[in-house]
């Protein structure tokens, strides 16, 4: 997945505040584009902790606001150039139409649901933070949604690290399990509400067939 060994090598280089520092500034330029996975910089924090180069609960706290920060940035981004931003061409080449299409789709009927489970979906994050700015969602519903899911994934990506440090591989594993399951809590929750919705559309057609 990422050289693990070569996150352990630059670590131990590192010491306080800078560990901070590096953290928030990688998590906030991702927000801007930077094409490195918060969730390796997640586990990177933790290892920081782990190798006592930083404190692992205000490792939490930096991770929870450089996140937060550049999804924001992301949100406030596609609310300014709308779905325009997905014509730019180095965005057109990991973006495509037919998911993004996908994505658009899934926020109009379940946009709560969906800014929530995007957390948890690295694949997915960039594309439903900037649409969902494009959609006009609300700023303070989006904080919402994503900051709870931020509450979930960031104390579970870097605390696991620290604990779990001398078994980094077996740590990785269990914040894929973590982010996993709950991907499949939500899909199947969107799943039976979207069930539940065409059941009772087609019960009140037949009903209404009836009456005539």
């Amino acid at each position: 997945m990422f050289n693990i060994d070569g996150i352990i090598h630059t670590i131990q280089s590192i010491h306080e505040p800078w560990s901070y520092l590096l953290v928030f500034g990688i998590l906030l330029l991702c927000g801007f584009g930077l094409p490195i996975p918060e969730d390796i910089t997640l586990i990177a924090g933790g290892l920081m902790a782990y190798y006592q180069k930083a404190d692992p609960y205000v490792m939490v706290a930096v991770g929870l606001a450089g996140v937060m920060l550049g999804d924001g940035a992301m949100f406030q981004i596609g609310k300014r150039f709308g779905y325009r931003v997905f014509e730019w061409k180095w965005m057109a080449k990991i973006m495509h139409a037919e998911r993004l299409e996908t994505v658009k789709d899934k926020l109009k009927n379940h946009g709560n649901k969906v800014i929530f489970s995007a957390r948890f979906m690295p694949g997915l994050r960039s594309l439903v933070f900037l649409s969902s700015g494009a959609l006009g969602i609300p700023f303070r519903v989006f904080l919402l949604f994503d900051g709870l899911a931020a509450l979930i994934s960031v104390p579970a990506i870097v605390l696991s690290c620290y604990f779990f440090g001398d078994q980094i591989n077996h740590a990785v594993t269990v914040i894929k399990n973590i982010e996993n399951g709950i991907v499949l809590v939500i899909v199947g929750v969107i799943g039976y509400f979207t069930l539940k919705y065409f059941l009772k559309k087609r019960r009140e057609k037949r009903e209404a067939a009836g009456e005539i």
